[in-house]
Order: C-alpha cells, then sequence, then structure tokens
C-alpha cells in the first residue's frame, strides 16, 4: 500500500514537472494579457499551459477594463480584462524583437460590453506605419482574431490601434510567435490569415500550443459532402511548417467517393492576393492494389497538381510559390480520382492566407531608439501623439517633429521642438543621434547643467533655441562659438537670467546683434533692388522670416528646362563629334554617334527632323536626367536646344545595348549566366529607382533589350526615357494616357485601357527577362507561339527547363535559378497588372538567383537544391505548385 503511494506521488511530481516545464518552453514568446493589473502579474493559462503577463511595459497609454462577469466563463484568462483607447487616434505597442526574423502577430478581440454601453466597436490594426486590417465586432460575445505572419525588418515593431470612427477601439491579447523563415515564403507584403482548419473525426475544439509548437489556432471543420477518417499512428510531419500531430492524424475524404469533391471560399475583397497551403498524410493501412491518386484544379479547370499520391504516414505540402487570385473573390477547388485511384482524395488541414503589403518605409531605426530614449529621459509619454513610428505615416507624425522623406529610404527627423515640455535635467546626448536635425527648440522648460559640446558636431543644425531655461549654464563650449562665429549656426540664449544679475556670454550679444546687423543690410538691399526691379504680374506669396541669398538667372526660350549648366551648343556637338565622324547606333530618334568632350568618351543622340520623338519627349527626357540620378540609368552629360538642332548627350556605354550582345553582335562573346542574371538586376535596380526612388515616380513605358545599355565591365544601365512619365502619388494607381511602347513589350492591360501604372513597366521587364532566359526573339511569326511569353508557357509543359534556355550556355547555369528566373518573368507577364509582383520584389528575386550562381560556381548548389521545389513535378499551368 505504500508503495502505491510513492507511485501515486511520484506519478503526480513528473505531471506536475511535465506542466512545468511545457509552460517554461515558450522560447521567443510575447504573450500579453491587455488590461491586466497588477502589472506585475503574471498566470498560466490552463488549457494552453502559455505563461501571459500585463502588458503595461509596451504601451503608454490607454485604460484598464474587464468584460462582464456573466461572459468569463465563455472564454480563456486571457481575455477577461482588456485595454481601451478613449483618447488619441494612434496607440501602439512597442515590441522589441530579431530583426530580419518571420513572427506571427496575432490580436484578440472580446467586447463581453466592458463600458457598459452596448455599443460594438470598429477601427483599424496598423504594424508600424502601414494598415493591416480592420476590427469590426458584431456582438458582445463575438471573439474577433486578427492574425499575420511578418518579417520585421528592424529591431522593434510597433502594433498599433487607430480610431476611425466614434466608436472605442480595445484589444484583448497580443501575442507574438516566432516562425521558420522558410516557411510561408511569399513573392512580397505579409501574410494575413483567412483559414486554417482540420478534419476532426469528431465534434472537437481548436487546437493550439502545445500541440503546436508555433501556437497556431487550427479550428476544427465538417460538413454533409465529407467523411472523416484518422489513425492512433504518428505522422513524420518534419517539414517547414510544422504541422501538429493531432492535425495530421486526421484527414477528410469525400462522403461520395464516385463524383469529384469541392472545397471552396469567398473572398470580399476581390482584388486581394491568396497563398493556398494544403498539407497532406496517407493515413489509412493501404491493402495491396490500393491508389490513392488525384488531381487538384481550381477556379475552372486551371491546374493545380497532378496525379498526385499523398505519402503514407508522412506529410507533403503543397503550395505555389506565386501567388492565386480570382476576378469575383470565389475560390473553387476540385479534387478528381484519377484513372488508375481506388481510393477517392483525402486532405489533412488547409491553410489560406491573403496578401498584405507593408510597404510604408517608417523613421530610421537609429532615429527611433534616439526619440525613445528622449521620451524616456523626459517622461514624455503622456504626449497622446508620441504613439508608434515617429514620422509615419505622415498624418500621425509625433507632435513637435518634422521629417524628410527620401526615396525608397526610411524618414529622417529634420526638426524637433520641445518647447514648454516641462523638461528637467540635463540635455540628453539622445539628441546627437539625429544626425539630420536642422532645427532644435528647447525653450521655455526647466533644463539645466551645461549647454553640450555636441552640438558642435551635428554639422546639419542651424538653430538651437534655449531660451527660458533659468537654471541652464549659459557658458557656450569653444566648439560650438566657432559655428556661432562662422554664422553656420544661431543660438538663441536667454537675455536675462530671471531673479538673477549672471550677464549673458558675450558671445551670444555679439550674435545677436551681428544677426541685427546682417538683417539691416539685407533689408536695405532688397529695398533697393526692389525699386530698382519692374513690377511682376507673379502674385505675391507668403514670406520667409529667414533670409536667403537666391540666385536668379534668365529664362530661356523654353521655360521647361530650367537649368543652363549641361547645356550645349550646335558647334559644340560638331567639334566633340568631329563633325559626326562615327555613327554608333541608328533608331527611330535618329542617329548616335561617339563624342569626346573634355577628354571623356560621349554618346551624342541627334534628334531627327523625322523621328517620332518630338520636341516634346526630348524635353521630357532631359528634364527627367537632370534631376534623376543612379548607379544603373544612364547619366545625362548634356544637351544642346540649338534652334532645329537638339541633341542629348550621355555617358558612353562602350559594349552597346544587350539585344547586341545577346546576338552576338558585339563580337561573338557569349554572355554568362552569371553575367545575364547580374545584367538582369542592375537594370531592374535602374527601374525599381524610378518607380520608387523618385519623387514623383515615373514609369519607363519603354523598357527592352536595346534600352539597357553595357559599359567597358559589362554593367547594365536603363537608357531611354523620352517616353517616361510621372505617376500619381496621391492614392490613384494609374495615370490616363496616350498607348506608347514597343509591340512585344507592350503591357495588354495598358494598351487595352490606357491607364498606365509602374506594373506596365514590370510587363516589359518580364518580357526582357525571358529573353535573357531564352535569346529568342520577342516576336517570332515562324513558332507555334509567336509571342515569346505564349513560346516559353508552351514549351514548359514539357517540364524541361532545358528545353527554353539559350543552347549558347551548354548548360552551364544553375536549373534551380533558371526555374526560379522564368516563374519570376511569367509573374511579371501576368494579363492582370494586379497579380504582377512589384519591380522591389523583382530585384530581391533576382538577386537571389544570382547569389544561387554565385553559390554553384563555388560548388554549393546542392545546399539549395535541396530545399528547392522540385519542379519535375510541377504542372504546366501558369501557376506551377511546390510540394516539400
Amino acid at each position: 500500500m505504500k508503495s502505491l503511494d510513492w507511485f501515486l506521488l511520484l506519478l503526480i511530481i513528473v505531471f506536475t514537472v511535465l506542466r512545468s516545464v511545457k509552460a517554461q518552453n515558450q522560447a521567443g514568446f510575447i504573450s500579453l494579457d491587455c488590461g491586466l493589473v497588477p502589472k506585475n502579474t503574471t498566470y498560466v493559462e490552463k488549457t494552453t499551459n502559455i505563461t501571459y503577463k500585463s502588458d503595461a511595459d509596451y504601451i503608454d497609454s490607454g485604460s484598464v477594463g474587464k468584460i462582464k462577469d456573466a461572459y468569463t466563463t465563455l472564454f480563456q484568462q486571457q481575455v477577461w480584462a482588456l485595454r481601451s483607447f478613449p483618447e488619441g487616434e494612434r496607440n501602439c505597442y512597442n515590441v522589441n524583437l530579431t530583426a530580419n526574423r518571420k513572427y506571427l502577430i496575432r490580436g484578440t478581440f472580446v467586447y463581453g460590453n466592458y463600458d457598459g454601453l452596448n455599443q460594438f466597436p470598429s477601427f483599424d490594426l496598423h504594424i508600424g506605419a502601414t494598415k493591416w486590417s480592420s476590427v469590426k465586432i458584431l456582438g458582445v460575445t463575438n471573439t474577433s482574431m486578427h492574425e499575420i505572419f511578418h518579417v520585421v525588418t528592424q529591431d522593434s515593431l510597433q502594433v498599433c490601434l487607430v480610431k476611425t470612427g466614434p466608436t472605442t477601439p480595445f484589444i484583448s491579447s497580443l501575442e507574438i510567435r516566432p516562425l521558420n523563415n522558410d516557411s510561408y515564403n511569399t513573392q512580397s507584403g505579409s501574410l494575413m490569415l483567412f483559414a486554417r482548419i482540420y478534419f476532426p473525426s469528431q465534434s472537437s475544439s481548436f487546437i493550439r500550443y502545445d500541440e503546436d509548437i508555433r501556437d497556431r489556432a487550427w479550428l476544427p471543420f465538417s460538413d454533409n459532402e465529407t467523411m472523416s477518417i484518422s489513425t492512433d499512428l504518428p505522422i513524420g510531419t518534419n517539414n517547414f511548417y510544422d504541422v501538429p500531430q493531432a492535425v495530421m492524424k486526421t484527414a477528410a475524404i469525400p462522403a461520395n467517393a464516385s463524383k469529384p469533391w469541392y472545397l471552396w471560399w469567398t473572398l470580399d475583397d476581390v482584388s486581394a492576393q491568396s497563398y493556398v497551403y494544403m498539407h497532406f498524410a496517407e493515413i489509412q493501412n493501404l491493402k495491396a492494389n490500393d491508389i490513392r491518386e488525384f488531381n487538384i484544379t481550381y477556379n475552372g479547370g486551371l491546374s493545380w497538381y497532378d496525379y498526385f499520391r499523398p505519402p503514407k504516414l508522412s506529410i507533403s505540402t503543397i503550395f505555389h510559390s506565386i501567388p492565386v487570385n480570382s476576378p469575383d473573390g470565389k475560390y473553387n477547388f476540385t479534387f478528381t480520382m484519377t484513372g488508375n485511384s481506388t481510393l477517392p482524395p483525402l486532405i489533412n488541414a488547409l491553410e489560406i492566407y491573403t496578401v498584405v503589403d507593408i510597404t510604408q518605409l517608417g523613421t530610421d531605426k537609429g532615429e527611433v531608439s534616439a526619440m525613445m530614449n528622449i521620451k524616456k529621459t523626459y517622461g514624455l509619454s503622456k504626449k497622446l501623439s508620441w504613439q508608434g513610428d515617429p514620422c509615419a505615416p505622415q498624418v500621425y507624425r509625433w507632435e513637435g517633429l518634422n521629417c524628410s522623406y527620401p526615396d525608397s529610404e526610411p524618414s529622417l527627423i529634420i526638426s524637433l521642438s520641445l518647447k514648454e515640455s516641462e523638461l528637467t535635467g540635463t540635455i540628453t546626448s539622445e539628441i546627437s543621434k539625429l544626425t539630420t536635425l536642422k532645427e532644435l527648440d528647447l525653450s521655455d522648460n526647466d533644463l539645466s547643467g551645461e549647454i553640450p559640446a555636441f552640438f558642435a558636431d551635428m554639422k546639419l543644425l542651424k538653430l538651437i533655441n534655449l531660451s527660458g531655461n533659468p537654471k541652464l549654464n549659459l557658458t557656450v563650449p569653444h566648439s560650438l562659438q566657432e559655428r556661432v562665429n562662422s554664422k553656420s549656426l544661431t543660438l538663441i540664449l536667454n537675455p536675462t537670467l530671471k531673479g538673477e544679475g549672471k550677464k549673458v556670454p558675450v558671445i551670444a550679444i555679439a550674435a545677436s546683434m551681428a544677426g541685427v546687423f546682417v538683417l539691416l543690410v539685407i533689408l536695405a538691399i532688397f529695398f533697393v533692388v526692389r525699386k530698382k526691379k519692374p513690377k511682376s504680374t507673379t502674385a505675391p506669396g507668403p514670406q520667409s522670416v529667414t533670409a536667403r541669398i537666391v540666385k536668379t538667372e534668365t529664362i530661356q526660350s523654353n521655360p521647361s528646362i530650367i537649368t543652363k549648366d549641361r547645356r550645349i551648343t550646335y558647334p559644340e556637338v560638331l567639334k566633340m563629334t568631329n563633325n559626326f565622324e562615327r555613327v554608333l547606333g541608328k533608331g527611330g530618334f535618329g542617329t548616335v554617334y561617339h563624342g569626346n568632350l573634355d577628354g571623356t568618351q560621349v554618346a551624342v543622340k541627334m534628334l531627327s527632323h523625322s523621328s517620332a520623338q518630338g520636341y516634346k519627349e526630348f524635353k521630357a527626357e532631359v528634364e527627367l536626367l537632370l534631376r534623376v540620378h543612379h548607379r544603373h540609368l544612364v547619366g545625362l552629360v548634356g544637351y544642346c536646344d540649338d534652334g532645329d538642332n537638339l541633341a542629348l548627350i550621355y555617358e558612353y556605354m562602350a559594349n552597346g545595348d544587350l539585344r547586341e550582345n545577346m546576338s552576338g553582335k558585339r563580337g561573338g562573346n557569349v554572355l554568362t549566366w552569371e553575367n545575364r542574371m547580374q545584367i538582369a538586376v542592375e537594370a531592374a535596380q535602374g527601374l525599381e529607382y524610378l518607380h520608387n526612388g523618385c519623387r514623383p515616380p515615373m514609369v519607363h513605358r519603354d523598357v527592352k533589350t536595346t534600352n539597357i545599355l553595357l559599359n567597358e565591365r559589362s554593367g547594365a544601365k536603363l537608357a531611354d526615357f523620352g517616353l517616361s512619365r510621372s505617376f500619381p502619388i496621391d492614392g490613384e494607381c494609374h495615370v490616363s494616357t496616350v498607348v506608347a511602347g514597343t509591340p512585344g513589350y507592350l503591357d495588354p492591360e495598358y494598351y487595352r485601357t490606357n491607364w498606365l501604372s509602374e506594373k506596365s513597366d514590370v510587363y516589359s521587364f518580364g518580357v526582357v527577362l525571358l529573353e535573357i532566359v531564352t535569346n529568342q526573339p520577342v516576336i517570332d511569326k515562324t513558332r507555334e507561339r509567336p509571342h515569346i511569353n505564349e513560346w516559353v508557357g508552351f514549351m514548359l509543359t514539357k517540364g524541361d527547363i532545358r528545353s527554353i534556355v539559350d543552347p549558347k550556355l551548354m548548360g552551364d547555369y544553375d536549373t534551380n535559378g533558371a526555374w526560379k528566373i522564368v516563374e519570376l518573368a511569367l509573374a511579371c507577364v501576368n494579363p492582370s497588372s494586379n497579380r504582377r509582383p512589384t519591380m522591389a520584389h523583382v530585384v530581391m528575386e533576382l538577386n537571389e538567383c544570382v547569389a544561387l550562381e554565385i553559390s554553384r560556381r563555388q560548388g554549393g548548389e546542392e545546399m539549395y537544391s535541396m530545399a528547392s521545389v522540385d519542379h519535375s513535378l510541377s504542372s504546366a499551368s501558369e501557376f506551377a505548385p511546390g510540394a516539400r
């Protein structure tokens, strides 16, 4: 009897230890019970063994509340409490994470009539500066759960609740879980959960941690069209997705095995792009003659996967590397037995996600860190606007900040005003980390200590206002005095100290007197010039209080070309080309000649009088290239606008255009696969800069291999901007314009609608990629499929990439990389612009292709191949699936 007692006691101890280990084995988990008080409270939730803590250390605002007691028995403990935000438009959680790591981020919302108003809230969720989702509470006890897979680009993350109407935002729990970076990959954007289901054999609840080590929530699903089967045997689930055993041990089969089986769903957003993951494992003990084999199609017969046989007691995940969409938002997947099959199809689990483009660039991470430290140092948490990202989006920029928004780069802080902010203590050195700061106002506070010398090292700083700080020592450091003396910085100090007879340093008085004197001189000059200047017909505008010297010049006959810095006369053109001695090439625009300008080789494009490229296009190209500079865009050395003689003088590209090099006209040397990948990357970077690096953004409109030029090192630059057009940035996604471009490269959607967008360039670039891979003409009427897009798709029905790759390469290329670039190219030439990737994504994918080729040449190809898609099993559909 005693032995039995000891045995039971031992079991209890072991069980308790195991529960404790499971509860603690949550590495990287952040589990916040929002509104939990006191703030140092933690607890282990009974059904999941997850340890929750208060959210108080992650947010500076909000009011705590609790759902009505009558509803607590319906929910897990982490949603009993909540935090609401009656004040401020944007309230944000700030969480420290690991940069470049993929995370599951989940917000849960249970209203429970916590405020007694019985009024169902609606509001938006943001990740950083970008909207993630909209929360709409539909009932007192309805649970609204919003989940996203997101790669964190910095070492911190802001999750924000944004007020969009009269109701008050709130949140019950916020959970963040690390994911495998090799899983759930996208062409661009993050993945928002639409559905994640499994097919249990009996009534079951949802599955979470600790059965799912990633703490995904799997919901049970059943209907009258399906039956459920199950097994007690373990399933091999060793792939990137870590699907739980409890999920994979059950599966659904059609109730009527003789008919096709349908799985369907509808998305409200018909423009949404989707990623679908299907998990399969054979869990029945098949007899000797049993075969389970089926085809999967979707939306009217498009092939998803053919002749699929689920592996026995082992997981196989089928997905597409390219997102799918539906014009009416309806998705219908059909599972059909093949002629060989004796058993009906099955599926164990299904995941559906929609793409969220987290595109809004935030503030530079160093400046975010500095502002957070400034906020903490001076106890500025009560500033309601100081939530989330300091600069982005602009509508929610922190009070007292002005920011610059560089093209394709994080925002930077250029002015900071903390006037009358009740600051105490010394001036923090964190301010010195705001490297682009131009103006700093710390006036009318209670700061003490010394004026820091680091101000002198902030080279862009032009104005510092320290007036109204009676405890501040006004002795100016020597290095700062020098900057004041040189007039590169204005320093405003107290003229007198309240209640004291202490004098202002001489340098401050001198600076003030000098400033007054300079101002008087400038005013005198202004009135003298104004007397002599004829009256202008221009309406008066607001005048700046800061004196500036403005250099003016007479505008020439063409008012649009506003600079003469690079203007060259026609006699100078004759001289530099030696009377047009050497022709480099000819086109519809005219002839390009070799030239020499001050010892530097140049290319001179003379506009023919009969050219289709008229003066408008000439002017557009000049103005674009005068303001656009990028290492992969051909630079403008100068231009000639001399009567009827129009010329553009470019930097010289010694190796001609890509088409010539592909065809062998430049000496017969074959471009290697590595050369081709590098050229593709560099041309894509130039195009991506036009789309995202220019303000306003530009659409090239004539991307083709003859407009990609190569220098003596085969470095690529995009050329010929005569057809380029500005692209709107105020919420519109296209402009209406007359169709222009080159046949074969022209976006069919643009041709049909006259609506121009950056995706028109993406289409043309996709054609270029296919040329790079195949070295085939864009249009060849002798082929069975004349256009290169159709020909490549037709040839790939054989499943052999070698049938399309340029035979001149003699097989010296990376097969995985070839498949990758062809898939990318076919995505670019998708007839629907919404389904094409952005150029930023194209650049990222091409960089991976370069890395694959470099790895292959260094003997590392096998490592990638083991984790890559098995293309030999791919169908010939537009979207090739992958199974792992």
